[in-house]
């Protein structure tokens, strides 16, 4: 209904976001298909990337405006070249790249499968670098906001998760730097710590030693697992004011000044918990999460096998 000539009642403001184009990875599940229906419903038009194509679909189709699902592997840079071409074709060109694809595996750095370790290391930060070149020229173009997604793992490494600790230490490291050489062209870098998040990452997180020790000697106030409905928020909130930091809890940030001390602190509790655990008992069990199996399987599926050429995917 419109308003009647000489009303004085206030219009609601569009929302700055409303007819931008967003890419996210790993939109599959959890924080990526979260963060994915909340920038949906500020108004922009959302690419989702993934591997897993029906789930894609279906968060597509979920979705309350205009949305392109494309099955894509981010360490696959022909991949995601494709992908941002047909992003641009689409939708139009990014205004706001999410890099928030990746996988972790909890065990010994001894006991994981050395191609599981890596492939920990080539999703988490070399597909997030591989996202950044693919769509910088988009960015560019929109004079955009790249976010990378990062972890409390960057704070502190923890012990039996190396791999995962270690991407994301990197991604942050990554991502400070791009800040540095693109603010010229008026693109705006981000970096998001999560705190725990209730995805299929962490499913199991009451039942695995690694992670149930992980949050025993946490805080009473940094053991509680927010929802990725949650976070999406505040990484909605984060990219609308193109942040160059969010923390999600937001009380995170008090944490910055501390950074220092963890790697002590971690230490001492990592000597405590592992003399409770016999040698041997926290070995990988493998991927963590649906998502995580689905990449780690579908990898597999297509990496060359000796003496056979290279396998194709089902």
């Amino acid at each position: 209904m419109r308003d009647a000539p000489g009303s004085t009642r206030t219009r609601r403001p569009s929302h700055p976001l409303r007819g931008r184009v967003a890419v996210v990875t790993g939109a599959a599940r959890g924080v990526g298909e979260a963060l994915s229906r909340s920038l949906s419903e500020t108004g922009m038009r959302v690419a989702l990337l993934g591997r897993e194509r029906e789930t894609l679909e279906e968060v597509a189709a979920s979705l309350p405006g205009p949305a392109l699902c494309i099955e894509s592997d981010i360490t696959d840079p022909a991949t995601l070249a494709e992908a941002a071409r047909r992003v641009e074709a689409g939708l139009g060109p990014a205004s706001v790249v999410v890099a928030n694809a990746g996988i972790a595996v909890s065990g010994s750095f001894a006991g994981t499968a050395p191609e599981l370790w890596q492939r920990v290391i080539d999703v988490n930060l070399i597909g997030s670098a591989d996202t950044a070149r693919a769509f910088l020229p988009q960015l560019t173009a929109t004079r955009g906001y790249f976010l990378q997604i990062a972890s409390t793992a960057a704070f502190g490494s923890a012990p039996m998760m190396s791999a995962y600790c270690a991407s994301k230490a990197g991604v942050e490291s990554f991502a400070l730097a791009l800040r540095g050489e693109v603010e010229p062209d008026g693109v705006q870098v981000g970096i998001a710590y999560l705190h725990w998040t209730r995805t299929d990452m962490l499913g199991g997180i009451d039942e695995d030693p690694v992670l149930q020790s992980l949050r025993r000697n946490q805080p009473r106030v940094a053991r509680r697992v927010h929802t990725a409905g949650q976070v999406a928020e505040w990484l909605t909130r984060g990219i609308e004011h193109r942040a160059p930091n969010i923390y999600a809890p937001p009380w995170l940030r008090l944490c910055q000044p501390l950074r220092p001390l963890f790697p002590a602190v971690v230490a001492r509790t990592a000597r405590r918990e592992l003399r409770r655990h016999p040698r041997g008992t926290m070995t990988s069990s493998g991927a963590l999460g649906a998502g995580g199996r689905a990449d780690w399987d579908s990898y597999q599926a297509t990496r060359p096998s000796p003496g056979h050429g290279t396998r194709q995917g089902r």
